[in-house]
């Protein structure tokens, strides 16, 4: 079990953060001994994952129907109540990688460029091509 101040170590988020994002329902409540949340290693990897999600520009919605269960990996679901939860976040993260996809395409386009202009001006420099693009 860890503290909350050891999963704002492992994850990035902040313990203030932490409750937050539970207050709002984002998280679900951990346990509590003496008080005292206490996570899980399967809460920071959840968390982890969390933090990915949201840095590549997962919507805070999509993120919290994806968190909505918990860890699926220590939930004690029969497999007929934890197949219908897999299911929906297989199609949330389905739609999230074409997200990732067209991203991908656009910084590529963006390294093109900026390897031509750096040809162009490189070029520039060696009192070559003065056409600046």
């Amino acid at each position: 079990m860890f503290s909350i101040s050891e999963v704002a170590k492992e994850t990035g988020f902040s313990a203030h953060t932490l409750r937050y994002y539970e207050k709002i329902g984002l998280l679900s409540a951990p346990k509590k001994l003496g008080g005292k949340r206490q996570y899980t290693a399967g809460d920071i990897r959840l968390l982890q994952f969390m933090k990915v999600l949201k840095n590549t520009g997962m919507s805070l919605e999509d993120i919290q129907e994806f968190l909505l269960d918990g860890c699926l990996l220590e939930s004690e679901d029969s497999e007929h109540e934890r197949t219908p939860k897999v299911q929906k976040r297989m199609n949330i993260l389905q739609k999230h990688l074409l997200t990732l996809e067209q991203q991908r395409k656009e910084i590529e386009m963006v390294i093109r460029l900026t390897e031509e202009k750096l040809e162009t001006y490189q070029e520039m420099l060696e009192g070559g091509h003065k056409d600046e693009r």
